[in-house]
């Protein structure tokens, strides 16, 4: 079992390097590319901006609470907006990008690769990864980096309505509070983050996509557990990056 896990993530990360490899080899497929740019997209757009508003109402309804007990509410907005837009935004994006765009990539491919459509590539010469998988995990990268601004931008004019509506906050505290602490190292690592965990997203999806078991129902369990595996990912990656950031950029102020 150890083995066979160790296996596994030898290949994955063996197909990481491959497409990080064929993202500069020619010709590159730039109308594939835009079509799975734009479905990505399609299909993560609405509900990224659905769930982006719960998170930053929650974050600044639990935040507010909190300085209200410790007298700092003038801090309230600065906290809520660095907490969206260092952690829930580029996590929305990356569970989004998992659940709805990789699933679609490990099912196209899957069916694919059972119809041995992959093997009649080769066997012409073509590479599916140049072909098929560098389009697909550039896409997520790159919808993912523009769905984090779109989380971002949402989830803090729903944290600042809560507060200030709900919580009587006022906005000039709220804003001057963001301007104390934000600085611009937090919107970089922000987008770096979601640069990440799109392309672990579409790493993983078409790994499991390329290598289903069992016909027909192993594509179903391949997305099943493309997206069990991008999640466990992603939760540990922004563990280990938000540690070496706070680690290396100091606080405002600090």
């Amino acid at each position: 079992m150890i083995t066979g896990a160790l296996r596994e993530t030898g290949r994955l990360f063996a197909l990481a390097a491959e497409v990080s490899r064929a993202v500069f080899r020619r010709p590159f497929q730039f109308r594939e590319f835009t079509e799975q740019f734009w479905f990505v997209a399609s299909v993560t757009i609405l509900p990224a901006a659905l769930v982006s508003i719960p998170f930053g109402a929650v974050i600044a309804l639990q935040v507010g609470s909190l300085t209200q007990q410790l007298g700092a509410q003038s801090f309230t907005g600065g906290a809520s907006v660095l907490a969206v837009v260092q952690q829930a935004g580029p996590l929305i994006v990356a569970l989004l990008i998992a659940g709805a765009g990789g699933s679609a990539i490990c099912a196209d491919l899957g069916s694919r690769t059972i119809r041995e459509e992959l093997d009649a590539m080769e066997v012409m010469g073509v590479s599916p990864v140049q072909r098929l998988v560098v389009p697909r995990v550039l896409a997520a990268m790159g919808v993912a980096v523009l769905l984090n601004g779109l989380v971002s931008v949402v989830g803090i004019l729903g944290g600042y309505f809560f507060n200030v509506v709900m919580q009587g906050g006022t906005p000039g505290a709220y804003l001057s509070s963001f301007s104390a602490l934000a600085q611009l190292p937090d919107l970089y690592v922000s987008e770096l983050k979601a640069l990440v965990f799109g392309f672990i997203a579409g790493i993983v999806a078409a790994y499991r996509g390329l290598n289903p078991r069992g016909g027909p129902k192993g594509v179903g369990d391949a997305v099943n557990q493309s997206v069990v595996i991008t999640f466990l990912l992603l939760f540990f990656v922004n563990m280990v990056m938000t540690a070496v950031y706070l680690q290396i950029v100091p606080p405002k102020g600090g």
